[in-house]
């Protein structure tokens, strides 16, 4: 199985200057747990439900009104291919500790994303076993 037979299509950015409140409500409407960070056409980091309490509300300075994505995003992009085998993916996941990974193409236009709510529906008992535990362990 490929991962584009179970990720989440047409999934949209938001620049690093996007407020954090306006990223809270589009997880809230969306029902997810993060957006991915993009600027001058390219994904830069991703901003979780985590990053904003943990890199945010939790910080003694934090201003929720005047914050943007940038300043509690997690820098980097860490993705998959669409064409890849969902194991590939999954494996990437457990390495990375990672519960999402985006999704590109062959042009390297993010296409979707893949979460392990994605991955539960498709694989094997065993082998989605073995990743969330890998994931969920403690750092």
């Amino acid at each position: 199985m490929k991962v584009k037979d179970v990720m989440h299509k047409g999934v949209d950015w938001v620049s690093p200057d996007t407020p954090i409140t306006e990223i809270a409500k589009l997880m809230r409407a969306h029902d997810i747990g993060c957006i991915p960070i993009g600027e001058d056409d390219k994904l830069v980091g991703m901003v979780t439900d985590r990053d904003i309490v943990c890199k945010g509300l939790a910080s003694h300075s934090f201003d929720a009104g005047r914050a943007k994505a940038r300043d509690v995003m997690t820098e980097g992009i860490h993705c998959c291919r669409e064409d890849d085998d969902l194991a590939k993916a999954m494996h990437h996941m457990e390495k990375l500790q990672v519960r999402r990974l985006p999704v590109i193409n062959k042009s390297k236009r993010m296409v979707g994303i893949i979460s392990l709510g994605d991955v539960s529906h498709s694989a094997s008992g065993d082998m989605l076993t073995e990743t969330v535990r890998s994931v969920s362990a403690h750092h």
